[in-house]
């Protein structure tokens, strides 16, 4: 156990291990026969693919997209975000609501009070002018 928590040099990190990289000799090899990355990371030849297939599915530099084009991307992008909110059901929002109101006016009450408190207080050391 205490191996999995050391760094450095002399820790047994077989991550450095998982990595397969292809020197086109071995082509017909299945994707069962490699081992399973750790945390999603990508061997360098899908890696490679990718980019490879990213490339050809973005804009050129030269094409522009329009103030309409760009505008509906934007519409529905925030449509896309909307949609991975958790909304609260009517009994959270309500709670909700009532924590945010009994705060704001014990909040309202203390500022009064310190408001009234210093108020008095400069009258009293400065003197009432009438």
């Amino acid at each position: 156990m205490a191996d999995n928590k050391r760094r450095g040099e002399d820790a047994d990190d077989d991550r450095l291990n998982d990595e397969v990289v292809s020197d086109g000799a071995d082509d017909d090899a299945t994707d069962a026969d490699e081992p399973v990355t750790r945390g999603g990371t990508a061997t360098r030849e899908r890696a490679k693919a990718d980019s490879a297939d990213s490339r050809s599915k973005t804009r050129t530099d030269g094409e522009k997209v329009g103030l309409f084009g760009r505008i509906a991307r934007f519409i529905r992008e925030v449509v896309a975000e909307l949609r991975k909110v958790i909304w609260p059901t009517r009994k959270e929002l309500l709670t909700y609501t009532g924590v945010v109101i009994a705060f704001v006016s014990v909040m309202l009450a203390i500022v009064a009070l310190l408001d009234f408190a210093f108020a008095k207080g400069v009258l009293w050391v400065f003197g009432n002018p009438s």
